[in-house]
């Protein structure tokens, strides 16, 4: 379907990644949004408490993070698309009901802007230290999908993906922004209503007492019953059968988290997105995501002046990881390079897709700051002796 025309502010802008972010969220039909002011992504709930009002919309400023959370599961479950916006410590006081929102497959987005940590850290400042805790900060096994914007364009078109997968998938989505996507400004062209497509929440069409929440078929995706349409069900963060109700088993379990990791295990061709240059015949490829990529890039440029076949990944979905594409590369290059703005995270999953056939080169950086072009040209020279 279309977006509604209401939520989208058609034009050319000059807008930061946190006001592009919350403007993408509108334009893909996101009525409801919880969370609690943290630097650096309070912008995006900002720009949208301003422009709820004309499209109906509720913003709710809560009395923490856990409770932000709480509240966005609370509100999908009413069918409304629901959103909340954080940074580094707000993030871990949300896994929980993250880790809940999994278990009760709520479509939900989940925007974390990245600063330097650990704890209070940097809260003004870049940081890329959170991209493991995305896919592993609750506890228990499921799976998620994770974006992440190298720029307010991106910030924009990347947010409508972002819901557009948690209505497909019925899974909280994380939007991996940081700090100087977040806050840097550049033109935003926000296409026409009826250009943007939006998945709409996938309503069941049985009738009241012929419903279970999460009876399924071969797409592996349940149903949605909204909460106030007449269905009586019961959903839960308990280890639970088709009919919702808690059953403390190790069949039950094995069927029940199974399930949430293959429907996206099983789709991840379908969700993974990386953009890809100069790989074929490359002695080196650099994997490279978020604000990192445009560092990058000049690196890249650098050592490509010296003679040296470079490649490039640039990680869109870091979450299913493109392990097909990092494998097949491993076969063919010297090394990989891996510049972050954290002590060694992504890098870890080309190392284990690579499989010792090409090792994987971190080029790390504290936070606070952008990696020197030049730092990551000396990396890619010495990785292709």
């Amino acid at each position: 379907m279309k977006a509604e025309p209401a939520g989208v502010l058609t034009g050319a802008h000059y807008l930061d990644g946190d006001f592009a972010c919350g403007e993408g969220a509108m334009a893909a039909g996101c009525r409801f949004v919880a969370g609690y002011p943290i630097t650096p992504s309070t912008e995006v709930v900002e720009r949208m408490s301003r422009r709820f009002p004309m499209m109906g919309g509720t913003f709710i400023q809560m009395e923490d993070e856990l409770a932000s959370m709480a509240a966005v599961v609370g509100a999908s479950w009413t069918g409304t698309k629901s959103m909340t916006v954080t940074s580094g410590p707000g993030f871990s006081l949300m896994m929980e009901n993250i880790g809940l929102g999994a278990m009760m497959e709520t479509p939900c987005v989940v925007v974390n802007v990245q600063r330097g940590g650990p704890s209070t850290g940097l809260p003004t400042m870049v940081g890329q230290a959170d991209m493991m805790q995305a896919r592993w900060g609750s506890h228990g096994d499921y799976e998620l999908i994770a974006l992440c914007p190298q720029s307010p364009q991106e910030a924009f078109d990347l947010t409508i993906d972002a819901f557009n997968l948690s209505e497909l998938y019925r899974v909280p989505v994380m939007f991996m922004m940081d700090e100087c996507v977040g806050h840097m400004t550049e033109k935003v062209v926000i296409p026409a209503a009826d250009e943007i497509e939006v998945v709409p929440r996938k309503l069941t069409s049985k009738a009241p007492g012929q419903f279970w929440p999460y009876t399924v078929n071969e797409s592996e995706i349940p149903e949605f019953a909204r909460a106030g349409d007449g269905y009586r069900f019961h959903t839960t963060g308990l280890t639970h059968d088709e009919r919702g109700y808690p059953e403390m088993s190790a069949s039950c379990q094995e069927k029940c988290v199974r399930r949430l990791l293959d429907k996206i295990r099983n789709h991840a061709d379908e969700i993974v997105r990386f953009n890809e240059d100069q790989t074929d015949g490359a002695d080196v490829v650099v994997v490279t995501y978020g604000i990192t990529a445009r560092v990058a890039r000049m690196g890249i440029d650098l050592a490509r002046k010296k003679g040296i076949k470079v490649g490039v990944i640039r990680l869109i979905v870091v979450w299913p990881f493109p392990e097909k594409r990092i494998r097949e590369l491993a076969g063919q290059v010297k090394t990989f390079v891996v510049p972050e703005i954290n002590y060694g995270q992504m890098v870890l999953e080309v190392e284990r897709c690579a499989a010792g056939r090409a090792p994987a080169v971190l080029v790390p950086h504290p936070g606070g700051g952008v990696h020197d072009p030049q730092v990551i040209a000396d990396a890619i020279l010495r990785a292709a002796k």
